[in-house]
């Protein structure tokens, strides 16, 4: 086990780093939301200063404070509705490269802004790689049905929690003004029939899970020496 495995903010920045590699000059490019994507844009910020030129578009107000801080020129999907290239983490990845996100509450932007681009980088630690995803799915609903869609995850076998504010009273607000669920299932057999049935639920907006861009993802894994790319 290298270092990097054992502290989890030096496998965050390699991997953050490597992807940040992968950005060629002109790119139009989506920013993450997470710890790991800060590494990434602080890798960028100093490209740009070797000449580097890059727009970006954030998938929430963190990452747009912070890729302003870094002097990144930021846009906005009306503009570019077809991008280059989307960098960003996850909370868990199974072998097919499907993902479970949403922790940081972005993942309804994040989602659209990975449909929009041709390549979708995800940058993890070695900890969120799993043999099958069965973490809680977060779920972004519209205040107004919380109770019925509340009801309608209980009969599909989940226990959902109305996520709570950490400093704050109340209920985690999104940057699209919604509440978020954190859906645990008892198992998840089929994560894509699970993500088109909750897509289905009057009132949710988006799920964290992200199973229909397999075919585009890169998955960066962060060590030490060196970082794992899959596939």
């Amino acid at each position: 086990m290298d270092s990097a495995t054992r502290d989890p903010a030096a496998a965050k920045r390699a991997a953050g780093y490597k992807a940040a590699e992968m950005v060629k000059d002109g790119m139009i490019i989506g920013l993450g939301t997470g710890s790991t994507v800060m590494y990434t844009m602080e890798r960028l910020s100093q490209r740009m200063q070797e000449g580097l030129t890059i727009s970006g578009i954030p998938t929430s107000f963190q990452t747009a404070i912070r890729a302003r801080g870094y002097g990144i020129t930021l846009t906005t999907l009306d503009d570019h509705p077809v991008i280059d290239l989307a960098i960003d983490g996850a909370d868990e990845v199974d072998p097919q490269l499907r993902l479970i996100k949403g922790r940081g509450a972005a993942h309804t932007r994040e989602k659209c802004v990975a449909a929009a681009a041709r390549q979708f980088v995800v940058v993890v630690d070695e900890q969120k790689i799993v043999t099958r995803l069965d973490g809680p799915v977060p779920v972004e609903i519209v205040p107004f049905a919380i109770r019925p869609v509340m009801d309608q995850l209980r009969a599909m076998g989940c226990d959902p929690v109305l996520r709570e504010g950490v400093k704050k009273d109340g209920p985690v607000i999104t940057d699209n003004m919604n509440f978020i669920l954190d859906a645990k299932f008892k198992t998840i057999a089929e994560p894509d029939k699970l993500e088109a049935a909750l897509g289905l639920i009057p009132g949710v907006v988006e799920s964290g899970l992200f199973c229909n861009f397999t075919d585009k993802t890169t998955v960066i894994v962060g060590g030490e020496k060196k970082c794992r790319i899959i596939p």
